[in-house]
């Protein structure tokens, strides 16, 4: 599984798109809409209204960064003949080089305003981000919130409008077999249309989001389509190209799309701060396999088990317990777990959830509150500095809020690594993002301060106690 990028150090070699159709009237209109040509005069039907409606909303994005580069120090630079001709500052021996990299992606205006979605990984690091309209008219852009959860990033256009826009469609409307168009910049040579159906919904398993819920399409989708828009015979967004299956860099008929409801929930956010806000749930849950099922006289694997509930979250308030069957969220059916993370994660906050469960052979309504995450104790961010096994490593107290960040589950308590440096002790030591330090030369560590106090002790060994995917590993240095 790939994404999509051309040029420079961001190109990577698998492209991306995404496949996504909806009904625009709605529900049951919608599908009673659906029909298969039956004349040769319908065969000859073109798609050029919905490109002509469609295209002056999808754009190019041009991201750029400057990264700073060193280059090895010449044995020869001590040499006053070398110094003579190269200048005392070495003449870029060992100094700092600085080179700009750029990236190539679409994205898609979804507003009169000049409000542009398009995948994180388009623009992740960049410095500068531009975009080209296809009436060839280019604005510079800011980034106004990227998430990288759901590969989706919202840009803002630093232009007068009002701009051509894209509506969204509803894509929990969409079905296998319905016409799709993708529209995008496919190896940079200019904005492309191309034609396909909607192959699959809800793929899970793709890999390239925490949240797995993609449509699958066979419109052909190449480098450079990430962020592009898979549109509906309406001309609505049904969802963003993000990713394809390929094994030779090239389109393979195996596309994969974000859902228009994801991208409508991230959008929607833009402008409120730097992070998107989600509900938290405070419980886990796993798939229920053919034997679970069996055991549990179910007459097919169907829904998620709840397998942890954590004192004072929502899951506990509404009375989840370890066991429970979850089948629907808001009467949308969950099969699996990134089914289901994927309905509880659009939820907007406040309200609630209304979660259907079977429990002891009983089917019932839960509700369950839409808050976000907690910060029970105060983060309090070091970055630590000593000489140290923890020296380049910047740590946080853990709370909900954290997990949820980081991407952790279980019980959220302790002192967790939220960032390495590259090429310091503790990166060196193979400290990653996520481990959580629960004891140093047998000591607790339960706040960032007093881990700060251990690293300036300086002790000439050290034993570790670093807990990661849920296992303790004990680790002696010397100092």
């Amino acid at each position: 599984m790939a994404r999509a990028k051309s040029r420079g150090a961001f190109r990577v070699s698998i492209a991306v798109l995404f496949g996504l159709i909806i009904g625009f009237a709605g529900g049951a209109q919608a599908q009673d809409n659906r029909q298969v040509p039956v004349s040769a005069a319908q065969v000859k039907l073109s798609f050029a209204p919905i490109v002509k409606q469609v295209a002056p909303a999808v754009v190019n994005v041009y991201a750029t960064r400057k990264v700073v580069e060193r280059r090895s120090v010449s044995p020869f630079f001590n040499d006053p003949f070398f110094r003579r001709f190269f200048g005392d500052n070495g003449s870029g021996f060992g100094q700092p080089r600085e080179r700009v990299q750029q990236a190539l992606g679409s994205g898609v205006i979804i507003s009169a305003e000049g409000t542009v979605v398009t995948n994180y990984h388009v623009i992740k690091d960049a410095d500068e981000v531009r975009v080209a309209l296809n009436d060839r008219r280019e604005f510079d852009a800011d980034i106004i919130l990227k998430d990288e959860r759901t590969d989706l990033a919202v840009l803002k256009i630093k232009g007068r409008g009002p701009f051509e826009f894209v509506p969204f469609a509803d894509s929990d409307n969409l079905e296998v077999g319905d016409i799709v168009l993708a529209i995008g910049n496919p190896f940079g040579v200019g904005q492309t249309v191309t034609q396909g159906i909607v192959s699959a919904l809800a793929r899970t398993q793709v890999g390239v989001t925490d949240y797995q819920f993609f449509i699958q399409t066979d419109a052909a989708i190449n480098p450079g389509n990430s962020g592009g828009a898979l549109v509906d015979m309406n001309g609505r967004l049904v969802g963003i190209n993000s990713a394809i299956f390929t094994r030779s860099g090239g389109s393979n008929g195996i596309g994969f799309a974000i859902p228009a409801h994801m991208v409508q929930f991230v959008a929607s956010q833009a402008g409120q701060g730097d992070k998107i806000k989600r509900p938290w749930l405070g419980a886990t849950v796993q798939l229920v396999n053919a034997e679970i099922a069996d055991a549990m006289s179910l007459d097919r694997p169907r829904g998620v088990l709840v397998t942890n509930v954590y004192d004072g979250s929502p899951a506990a308030d509404a009375h989840l317990e370890v066991g429970d069957l979850v089948l629907a969220i808001d009467g949308k059916e969950v099969s699996d777990p990134d089914s289901f993370g994927y309905r509880f994660a659009t939820k907007k906050l406040g309200g609630t959830a209304t979660f259907t469960i079977q429990r002891d052979q009983q089917q019932m309504d839960v509700a369950v509150a839409l808050k976000p995450a907690p910060e029970t104790v105060p983060r309090d961010t070091r970055k630590l500095t000593e000489y140290s096994p923890f020296e380049g490593a910047t740590v946080m107290n853990l709370s909900p809020a954290v997990a949820d960040e980081l991407r952790l589950d279980g019980d959220p308590e302790g002192v967790v690594v939220s960032k390495v440096e590259p090429d310091s002790t503790a990166a060196r030591i193979g400290l990653q993002v996520g481990d959580i330090v629960r004891a140093v030369n047998d000591q607790d560590v339960q706040s960032t301060r007093m881990l700060e106090a251990i690293t300036r002790a300086s002790p000439r060994l050290w034993q570790l106690a670093i807990e990661r995917n849920g296992k303790v590993n004990r680790i002696v240095l010397r100092g």
